[in-house]
């Protein structure tokens, strides 16, 4: 500090110093922030608010090792989309064509995005609440609804790991149960199942031993005991990892992040030693360039990339508030994001992999069922001998033979060949047979490994692995509910982490009825997508055109130590928003159209039936998708109108070093801009970090002020010595 400075003159007299807020900004040197406090709020009590904050900034707990936060955040972006949902998109959506708009929109949305809440969680070390908050006061409430977004997605997620953690259990017997289809005795007479024998041993054992599935989302059909048991343990799992903060939740990570990888290198080992395999992977791989033009196609893809990086959620913001403030983030943005869709991708091989194995096996019933119905119009001369080719060998019938007479006798019988009720059995129809979400992981998926020598080994790593995969997932989103609520209204961390876990139990049981299953798609399918773009669309709005994005790309060159590629300005700036724009629009226009619904499994026919949600759950699930973006206009409003307070109705100043300490509240409009902003020309330039405006009544953007970092904002204004104010 300036020998010569007012505060120097303070120190070493005791004369009474009249001094600005514009003379301290002056000073040549920056101010010792573990020292002092310099704080703008907007409430009475600053003084003492701003040294609580600091405290609290000083004590936040913080990651043991850089290797500990990334596995983190790899824990809770890799999850169980990444295994089951992007396969089955990129075998609906063309093959290797997906994977075209994908990476894509992962360039231009989905890592700049990324980054962008690794940056503003990092340099202001709040939770989602928090940061919004401090960003844009009147889009504070940003904060709240990825809040209520993460409790729609745990309250279904951990009963999707309960699921997981029946399955695990089932899995220690040999031959595993749901292999073969269940004999029911009536004295001497031994019959199958029938609705087992109508579908398949390992649909039958989901729909009806696991499940034990309602026709329709209207029957509720009670608890199911066993679900309801596996979701006791699924949330006890998780509270313990999640009780300390990041201090238990952390070193859950090491193995939930990386055992997941293990599995997945094994499953692809085995699976490529499996007949068929290749066939699968070439299938996968073997791109419909039509499908590259579909919008519906680039739509899905948009929302796979906001899933699969946790954009919108508050986790990655909470995650990253534990950070350093000097940690590079724009690193850990790109190799995250890589990682991500290296999981996917190594998932989408093994699935293909061992998904070729079963449609080679499929292909093969096919063909000895109609073998057997050909021999029998033979035996009873509905077809004559002289239609088989004379190599075909019926004992040693193959999938090409077997083509070969089905086209000979098409085209011979082509008036009465419907009658025959012959199958084409192709294995291009088997591998097009698109199976999505429980389906992939529990029917087709299970059925695979009942082919595979010691399959209950199999078995258990599977859904070990699954579990985990939750597991990571869930500590994120329960760290984007207690990170911001611990953060701004300062409960305890134990007791209201516990109650959350106790209460999402609860709720939970919604999905453990005998109807659940439906209830978890509509969370999954509809409240939470919409609301999620939202929430992404409005983050990126309120950095890149409200806080700054000039402003935004300086403040992460003093925090990173190099100024981030110029790539992401603009990303920030025109892009993103305006993808993301259409990608709303897209969603909104797509409920519109199509009326939700669900796939229903009717027990009578052993078949699954679409239906459209009643009355009653469409209210239910427009409320759900109030409910979530609600907040966001309410606290708009609220603040618009000063009915809640943002931080600008009064301004108090403190700063405190030694003896010293001047307060200055309730300034009238111009003695306030006279006190930050000093018009005398001989003044020098703040060495202090440019700092936000709140953008109150009457303030301009940023971007306005040409760069000057002294600009006027508006009459409000905040600029604090906490960590949290910094950016």
């Amino acid at each position: 500090m300036p020998k010569n400075s007012k505060v120097t003159q303070r120190e070493h007299s005791s004369e009474h110093v009249t001094e600005s807020v514009a003379d301290l900004l002056a000073l040549e040197e920056p101010v010792d922030y573990k020292q002092s406090i310099l704080n703008v709020a907007g409430e009475t009590g600053g003084k003492q608010k701003a040294a609580d904050e600091e405290l609290g900034a000083e004590d936040r707990p913080a990651w043991n090792s850089k290797l500990q936060y990334i596995l983190a955040q790899i824990g809770f972006s890799v999850g169980l989309g990444n295994i089951w949902r992007f396969p089955y998109l990129c075998q609906k959506n063309g093959g290797g064509a997906y994977l075209v708009p994908y990476l894509v929109l992962l360039i231009i949305i989905g890592i700049p995005l990324f980054f962008l809440e690794l940056a503003v969680g990092q340099r202001i070390r709040r939770g989602s609440i928090g940061v919004w908050h401090y960003v844009c006061p009147r889009l504070g409430g940003i904060g709240f609804s990825s809040c209520i977004v993460c409790l729609f997605v745990g309250l279904y997620y951990n009963v999707i790991i309960g699921w997981s953690i029946f399955y695990f259990f089932k899995s220690f017997q040999y031959p595993l149960p749901w292999s073969e289809c269940p004999v029911i005795r009536n004295g001497t007479v031994a019959v199958v199942e029938a609705e087992c024998e109508k579908s398949s041993a390992t649909t039958y054992f989901w729909y009806r031993e696991a499940l034990d599935i309602s026709n329709s989302i209207s029957e509720s059909g009670g608890l199911n005991w066993k679900m309801t048991l596996c979701l006791l343990v699924a949330w006890s799992i998780v509270g313990m990892a999640v009780v300390k903060g990041i201090q238990s939740s952390g070193k859950v990570m090491y193995f939930s992040s990386l055992f997941p990888y293990v599995v997945l290198a094994c499953f692809l080992v085995r699976g490529l030693l499996l007949r068929g395999a290749v066939d699968g992977i070439l299938h996968m791989f073997t791109p419909k360039l039509d499908k590259m033009l579909d919008p519906q196609v680039w739509r899905e893809a948009a929302t796979q990339v906001f899933f699969a990086l946790g954009l919108g959620f508050g986790g990655v913001i909470a995650f990253s508030s534990y950070n350093k403030p000097d940690n590079n983030c724009h690193f850990d943005a790109a190799l995250v994001s890589f990682i991500n869709f290296f999981t996917s991708v190594l998932a989408t091989l093994v699935v293909f992999a061992v998904l070729g194995f079963k449609a080679n096996i499929m292909n093969e019933k096919c063909v000895v069922e109609n073998a057997e119905k050909i021999l029998g119009y033979l035996h009873t001369n509905v077809l004559s001998r002289d239609l088989i080719p004379p190599h075909v060998n019926f004992s040693h019938l193959t999938a090409k033979d077997y083509t070969e007479m089905y086209k000979v006798i098409r085209a011979v019988k082509e008036d009465h060949f419907a009658s025959l009720g012959l199958d084409p059995c192709l294995l291009e129809d088997e591998l097009d047979k698109s199976v999505q979400g429980t389906g992939l992981a529990f029917i087709a998926f299970t059925e695979a490994m009942t082919h595979f020598p010691a399959s209950p080994f199999w078995s258990v790593m599977f859904f070990l692995m699954l579990i985990n995969l939750g597991l990571g997932s869930m500590i994120g989103t329960m760290a984007g509910i207690t990170t911001p609520i611990i953060d701004t209204f300062k409960v305890p961390k134990e007791m209201f982490t516990v109650g959350c876990c106790v209460f999402a139990f609860f709720v939970g049981l919604l999905f453990v009825q005998r109807s659940g299953n439906y209830f978890v798609t509509m969370f999954d399918d509809y409240s939470a997508t919409l609301p999620l773009t939202v929430i992404v669309i409005l983050e990126n709005i309120a950095v890149a055109w409200i806080y700054g994005t000039k402003k935004f790309m300086q403040e992460l060159t003093e925090m990173l130590g190099f100024r981030p590629y110029r790539f992401y300005f603009y990303m920030w700036k025109f892009v993103s928003p305006l993808c993301m724009a259409v990608l709303t629009t897209a969603s909104i226009i797509q409920l519109g159209v199509t009326p939700p619904g669900y796939s229903a499994w009717i027990k009578e026919e052993a078949a699954e039936r679409y239906l459209y949600f009643p009355t009653w759950a469409m209210a239910l699930l427009i409320t759900l998708i109030v409910v979530a973006t609600l907040p966001i206009p309410v606290v708009f409003i609220l603040r618009h109108f000063h009915l809640l307070s943002d931080g600008s109705n009064t301004l108090s100043v403190s700063y405190k070093k030694g003896r010293m300490m001047k307060d200055i509240s309730n300034l009238e409009e111009n003695d306030e801009t006279r006190f930050i902003l000093s018009k005398v020309p001989s003044e020098a330039p703040s060495p202090m970090p440019t700092h936000r405006s709140y953008l109150g009544p009457g303030s301009t953007s940023p971007l306005e002020t040409g760069g000057n970092p002294n600009g006027r904002y508006g009459s409000s204004y905040l600029l604090a010595g906490t960590p949290e104010s910094e950016l």
